[in-house]
């Protein structure tokens, strides 16, 4: 569970951001959002970090010059990515395709990439310098919908950082554009897999029609305070190898052994994150499961579509069953909520932001968890080789990532960044370590205990 040297300090020089336009003429359009793109909850700017060595078959090739031609000519497939968004009737989203281009910055930081430590995970160390917030850019709205600036390390590897516009792309659509980027820069004249709009594919059904419950949306009163407040937070990634999934997995009966290491974490993540919060027992906690839809819909989404694709499937119960309740309980929520997800679910979810005028999910008393274990942002290759991290740049308040990770012994496992007050990180890591290594007698009681399977 080791962390970056918190005590890191370096310069980062950068040059004047710049826009990168397609390299090429565009269509001028406008294109529509999906219904689930353009929800509050994917509003905001996703940050992310790709950290690459230095490659001596590399020699004599600038990063910073290369990454920024392939994507001008990245642009020219992926040209609503150089538009503005704007807002119509309804609060529905879409692009005006200007051709102004993408937020680019060039930058050199007088460190090398062994100076970060062995593990390299969140938090990572002047996050904001690596990521520069140029000032008036990170609007939802007419602003740029992608940030990227590279900053070259002494050692002569790099940093690619980014930001985007979650409205657009979800991590696959993401990873399908960086994985373009990175074709186009080692010399390939145009990507592999072709870009697919058809947002259309994701909009409400005519007439509007609600067919399952959407308890991620209900509207809960914060009459507790239980939205965590941002101060006094801290953000430390655990790294969960295959002994500790095996240490878990102890607790799980033998009729659900068949559970996902996702479903598995996932539960327990969820139960210990609550017992350190301390939730009055009568209150409503969930935790909400982001899940890639494509492979749901008959026949399934296009291969090349990079809009949102993806749900909050939800998991709902009090805080008392769920902390006094061994980890089946939890984990048996989790599994009915990931069944939940299908294509009849996705459509009743685009009438539903369409009648309730693109409602955020609930916040009050939930965590969400995303799997990005095969997103495929390690495998992004610029010409340097795979990279050394790949994936979010930082955790959030109510919202934890699984990262694919190969520690410095070689060994590859899970990094969950986990972000709590300082008094509750303290409850959940002596939580977290009493199941790491519980006896067995501990296991038995466990495992063979009964419980209510009743979410509410």
């Amino acid at each position: 569970m080791a962390s970056l040297p918190s005590s890191l300090v370096f310069t980062v020089r950068r040059c004047q951001p710049e826009l990168v336009a397609p390299a090429k003429a565009t269509p001028y359009e406008f294109r529509q959002l999906s219904d689930i793109d353009d929800q509050e909850g994917l509003r905001f700017q996703m940050p992310g970090l790709q950290f690459y060595r230095y490659d001596p078959s590399m020699q004599g090739r600038d990063p910073v010059h290369v990454i920024r031609e392939a994507i001008a000519q990245t642009l020219v497939f992926y040209y609503p990515f150089a538009g503005r968004l704007r807002e119509g009737p309804n609060r529905k989203l879409a692009v005006e395709c200007t051709a102004e281009g993408i937020m680019f910055i060039e930058a050199d930081a007088d460190i090398t990439l062994k100076q970060f430590g062995d593990n390299l995970q969140p938090p990572f160390p002047c996050l904001e310098e690596l990521l520069y917030n140029v000032p008036g850019s990170d609007g939802v709205l007419n602003c740029p919908l992608l940030l990227i600036q590279v900053t070259r390390l002494q050692c002569g590897g790099f940093i690619f950082a980014l930001r985007l516009n979650h409205t657009m792309s979800d991590a696959a659509g993401l990873v399908q554009f960086m994985t373009a980027v990175g074709e186009i820069a080692r010399g390939a004249t145009f990507p592999t897999v072709q870009p697919v709009w058809q947002r259309e594919l994701l909009n409400a059904r005519d007439p509007l029609r609600v067919t399952c419950p959407h308890r991620e949306y209900e509207e809960v009163e914060n009459t507790k305070g239980t939205i965590i407040p941002p101060d006094d937070m801290v953000l430390r990634s655990f790294f969960f190898r295959p002994t500790e999934v095996s240490a878990i997995r102890r607790f799980v009966p033998q009729y659900l052994s068949k559970s996902s290491t996702f479903e598995v974490l996932t539960a327990c993540l969820w139960r210990c994150r609550t017992i350190a919060l301390q939730k009055d027992p009568n209150e409503e906690v969930r935790v909400l499961c982001v899940v890639n839809a494509r492979s749901k819909f008959n026949p399934p989404l296009p291969v090349g579509y990079y809009g949102n694709a993806l749900a909050y499937p939800v998991a709902v119960t009090t805080a008392g069953r769920l902390c006094n309740n061994p980890l089946g309980y939890a984990l048996e929520l989790v599994r009915k909520a990931k069944a939940d997800m299908t294509e009849e679910h996705m459509r009743s979810l685009a009438a539903l932001m369409v009648i309730k005028g693109r409602p955020h999910f609930t916040v009050v008393n939930s965590y969400v968890m995303s799997d990005l274990t095969r997103a495929g942002f390690r495998e992004v290759d610029f010409g340097w080789g795979k990279a050394a991290y790949g994936g979010p740049a930082k955790g959030r308040v109510v919202a934890s990532y699984y990262i694919p990770f190969r520690d410095n012994r070689g060994e590859d496992g899970i990094v969950v960044p986990v972000c709590l007050p300082a008094v509750a990180m303290e409850k959940f890591i002596k939580e977290l370590d009493a199941m790491l290594n519980a006896d067995e007698e501990l296991i038995r009681v466990h495992s063979s205990t009964k419980y209510i399977l009743s979410a509410l």
